[in-house]
């Protein structure tokens, strides 16, 4: 959303719609050209990159890369460090350090369970009705004793683990 609501700003300010900033009959104008495609990509598991990570450089990168060309023993250490940047993102310490991001997914988490909790609150008090008299203590205690009364289903049911001269269930 916000990268679309960025494009469209940008080509507002340009003057430009999608189909005019570049079609099959004009070639591309080259105020705006795109830097060339970079083919760099490096992980643990494939450290070494087609191409540098820095490819556009500056007079003193340039110069240090002249300066990489003679003798190592005569860079320092921050050179070296430079050039290593030059030419690739990160260490493998960099790549194998962990990241935070799991305090922002447990957070996120935690969000949303707080927030059905309070949902499924608002529903118990303010949307279900209250419950029925028959869900009640008293009223399940009562209906017990008459089904003892009545002895219902004698044989293998509640009134066969009744003892009725104890008043008490059979043990």
């Amino acid at each position: 959303m916000l990268s679309r609501a960025a494009w469209s700003l940008m080509l507002k300010k340009s003057g430009h719609g999608r189909r005019e900033m570049h079609s099959p009959e004009a070639p591309a104008r080259g105020e705006g050209k795109m830097p060339p495609y970079a083919n760099w990509y490096a992980e643990r598991s494939y450290p070494m990159p087609e191409e540098p990570f820095c490819s556009d450089l500056n007079a003193e990168q340039q110069a240090l890369k002249e300066k990489e060309k003679g003798s190592w023993t005569q860079l320092s250490h921050a050179e070296k460090v430079a050039l290593y940047r030059l030419q690739y993102h990160q260490t493998f310490a960099e790549m194998n350090r962990r990241s935070n991001e799991w305090k922002t997914v447990m957070g996120c988490v935690f969000f949303f369970c707080g927030f059905t909790a309070v949902l499924i609150w608002w529903q118990r008090v303010y949307v279900y009705p209250p419950k029925p008299i028959t869900l009640t203590d008293e009223w399940k205690a009562q209906q017990l004793q008459r089904m003892l009364d009545m002895k219902v289903n004698p044989v293998h049911g509640l009134a066969s683990h009744w003892d009725y001269e104890k008043k008490e269930w059979k043990k």
